[in-house]
């Protein structure tokens, strides 16, 4: 995961301006679900991860957790397992992403998570 979480590192493939949204993701041991949507602005990237009936719910993943993007498969490696995505902060609304203590939430729990196992 990059320092930054909310800005994608300049190793994993990230083109800026690509809609991401429908592309599948993966754990680092599965698939976890698809973009719901995303933003690519720097210092505040992210993706919204529906994970279908895997997790009931959306999970905010700041841009730090991707460590690779495959254009040509159209998918989004995260450095997490499946098991930490289950356990992420769930996404609740477009407020969530304006409130500090619920972004301060999800930076927590995902410098905790740190590199895939």
């Amino acid at each position: 995961m990059t320092d930054d979480l909310w800005s994608y590192g300049r190793l994993c493939g990230h083109v800026a301006g690509t809609d991401l949204t429908g592309w599948r993701v993966e754990a680092g041991d599965g698939h976890v679900g698809e973009v719901d949507e995303h933003a690519d602005e720097v210092g505040d990237a992210f993706l919204v991860l529906d994970a279908g009936t895997w997790i009931f719910g959306k999970l905010l993943i700041p841009a730090g957790a991707v460590t690779r993007i495959d254009a040509e498969e159209r998918t989004i490696h995260l450095g997490m397992s499946k098991e930490q995505v289950e356990d992420a902060p769930q996404f609740l609304s477009d407020k969530d992403r304006a409130d500090p203590q619920y972004r301060e939430d999800v930076v927590a729990y995902y410098r905790k998570c740190g590199p895939c196992p």
